[in-house]
């Protein structure tokens, strides 16, 4: 099983999302593009939230320098980034793929996030309550179904807000695989907590 986590934004849970999947199928992990945090970026946080001994994290195809949007990053590294450079690595594992922002997130002139999305990808949607997110939920829901892309299901991050979650479900009948709690800290234990909770709906992807 081949899972692409998107997010409906920047900075809505996606990371720790990808630990709990991760840690859940004991999963191996890959970020095609990560932009900025060279030293902390986001397969190295997985590394450090997941305490199983099966996965392996494989290296970005593109490792940018500045915490901007992609194809700006890629510009002032004096680089172009070319889709055909980014070669899926090889697993019998299941495989967890992290986006970088939204769908609609540019890596170049051309092409977008959503075009890392490839015909065997269930695409988990991690969607967070803030002004305007039920409009960018349902966005991105359209959007992947427009472009015929399968969606695994979403994950809810931070409080929860019933009025939000009702409508967003109701109006896509996607699969809602859990809610990741607005919790003080995670590490291993908590990301383990929730892989246990979550591991069932996952596995019935």
């Amino acid at each position: 099983m081949k899972l692409f986590i998107t997010g409906i934004s920047t900075d809505v849970g996606k990371t720790i999302a990808s630990a709990i999947i991760v840690e859940a199928l004991e999963a191996d992990y890959w970020k095609p593009i990560q932009a900025g945090d060279i030293d902390h970026s986001d397969s190295h946080k997985i590394k450090s939230l997941i305490s199983n001994a099966k996965t392996e994290i494989h290296p970005n195809s593109y490792l940018l320098n500045t915490p901007v949007s992609p194809h700006i990053s890629a510009s002032i590294d004096g680089i172009s980034i070319d889709l055909k450079q980014i070669e899926e690595p090889k697993s019998e594992n299941h495989l967890v793929i992290e986006g970088a922002g939204g769908v609609f997130v540019p890596l170049n002139d051309t092409d977008c996030v959503i075009d890392l999305i490839q015909p065997d990808y269930k695409v988990i949607v991690v969607s967070r309550h803030y002004l305007g997110s039920i409009n960018h939920t349902l966005l991105t829901i359209e959007s992947l179904h427009n472009r015929k892309i399968a969606i695994g299901g979403i994950i809810f991050s931070g409080d929860e807000n019933k009025a939000t979650e009702t409508i967003i479900l109701n109006k896509t009948g996607i699969k809602f695989i859990g809610r990741i709690e607005q919790e003080p800290y995670f590490d291993q234990n908590v990301i383990k907590e929730y892989a246990d909770r979550f591991r069932y709906e996952l596995l019935n992807l």
